[in-house]
């Protein structure tokens, strides 16, 4: 078998769609897989739809999930010369023909064709006329489809389908403007980029047996089809801009990492035994486009959340670290200082157990952001008690010598509560909003051995002194 080439091919009128990151990633799954080649292109051909902004989107997901591409990027505008090539040599080999039929008369046509309770697919009067009858009008290229028989598609997802080739309209393949369609280009740049195996979404299903038609009239190989199901929102219903955070972008500005998109999204479909969580390892070991299932996919936020919590807590410190200092830059947050990277880093292994997504973890982390004088959050003033304020002035001569570990400093405060007969929950509660003002927060303890002990002491001190 040759080698195995897939694409992901978004056209560049919008942001990346969760359906399309999907796409992309069972592409690049299954190439890398098969030690092959995963290739992106980017269709153009629509200049009226086209956004150069949304091309720069494309390549920043495409960057941010992790899935990189082989060799540059292709659009189909520079390559529109081949395409009109090849709809020439259609027409010239007698595959396709010139159509001189106007958008009224293609209008009127179908018009008739409905109050007759006949099939509207237009026919065009121009397939078999002889060239020297034709008029000296603009024309398109139409393909000649075939009559009879059926098409028949080999899907590996979705088994075999057969279509009737009456229920295919003789398509156009060069604009009376002389511009090549994107069902044109599709196929010639597939085959010119040696794709072997086309994965994409269901809702190109019927366009697999019109773009076939191409392949037979040029004798090319035809590629292996894969198309996957739909993905429904949380109440099963069609994905709708309008609900939901429905694009890579969205993800990524929530604070969660790739990893677990790339996890979330391999389980939209594709499934190993009963497997949830998985690394990309593991997904790329396990991954078959056998293992695709034919029923639509359903969003479920809890599911995210949990994968998420999963993918943070199993990442190794320093390089949470610093995919949360990126996620900073991209959401323009305050810039992280080194002496704050370094205090992150240190508690890094009470934050991350704890988190669903990199905001989570900024705000549990405030007590390394925060700086003196400390604003303490109102609901703390019917919460704190005279008493416990008291108990701060005789917890801090013992912390100038306690032993600086988080579980001395957990019995410090526990003796310290007994001794005073004070709740350890009330000790908790005016330690937490000496050393950051939040309700909140990681164990106080945590905080204290991160924070360290000068500034610890330096943060109750000007609290009670305050108080």
């Amino acid at each position: 078998m040759n080698s195995v080439v897939t694409r992901i091919a978004p056209s560049p009128t919008g942001y990346m769609h969760i359906g399309t990151a999907r796409t992309a990633l069972f592409n690049w799954l299954f190439a890398r897989s098969k030690k092959g080649k995963f290739l992106l292109r980017i269709e153009d051909t629509d200049e009226a739809r086209s956004k150069r902004d949304t091309v720069k989107t494309i390549f920043e997901s495409l960057e941010w999930l992790g899935l990189d591409y082989d060799g540059q990027a292709v659009t189909q505008q520079s390559r529109s010369d081949r395409h009109v090539e090849i709809a020439k040599f259609l027409l010239k080999t007698n595959k396709a023909y010139k159509c001189f039929s106007t958008q009224d008369e293609i209008e009127n046509y179908r018009q008739r064709a409905k109050k007759q309770g006949k099939s509207t697919m237009f026919k065009s009067p121009w397939r078999n006329s002889n060239p020297s009858d034709h008029p000296t009008l603009p024309f398109c290229i139409r393909i000649k489809s075939p009559e009879n028989g059926q098409t028949t598609i080999y899907d590996k997802v979705q088994g075999t389908i057969q279509i009737n080739n009456d229920e295919l309209d003789d398509m156009i393949l060069l604009r009376s403007t002389g511009t090549p369609v994107y069902m044109l280009a599709v196929v010639v740049d597939d085959n010119d980029m040696g794709v072997t195996h086309i994965i994409r979404g269901d809702d190109h299903l019927t366009n697999s047996a019109r773009q076939m038609m191409i392949y037979d009239a040029m004798n090319w190989p035809k590629p292996i089809y894969a198309h996957l199901p739909l993905i429904l929102d949380q109440d099963g219903k069609k994905l709708s801009k309008r609900k939901g955070a429905l694009g890579i972008e969205d993800y990524r500005s929530q604070g969660y990492p790739a990893s677990a998109i790339r996890n979330y999204l391999a389980r939209l479909g594709w499934s190993h035994k009963d497997d949830e969580y998985f690394t990309d390892t593991q997904a790329l070991e396990w991954f078959s486009l056998d293992n695709i299932g034919k029923s639509p996919s359903k969003l479920d936020d809890k599911k995210l959340q949990n994968l998420s919590r999963k993918h943070i807590t199993n990442t190794e410190d320093q390089k949470l670290v610093r995919e949360i200092e990126a996620f900073s830059r991209h959401n323009k947050l305050k810039s992280l200082s080194e002496q704050e990277v370094k205090l992150l880093s240190s508690a890094m292994y009470c934050l991350k157990t704890r988190a669903k997504n990199y905001k989570e973890i900024i705000e549990m982390a405030q007590f390394i952001f925060v700086q003196r004088p400390i604003e303490v959050e109102e609901k703390f003033n019917s919460q704190i008690k005279d008493k416990s304020v008291a108990i701060l002035k005789l917890l801090t001569p013992k912390l100038e010598n306690v032993s600086w570990n988080r579980d001395e400093l957990e019995s410090l405060g526990k003796a310290i509560s007994e001794t005073n007969d004070l709740a350890f929950g009330q000790l908790a509660t005016v330690l937490r909003a000496a050393l950051v003002g939040k309700a909140v927060t990681p164990s106080v303890f945590d905080m204290m051995h991160v924070l360290g002990r000068e500034e610890t002491i330096a943060r109750i001190t000007e609290f009670f002194r305050n108080n």
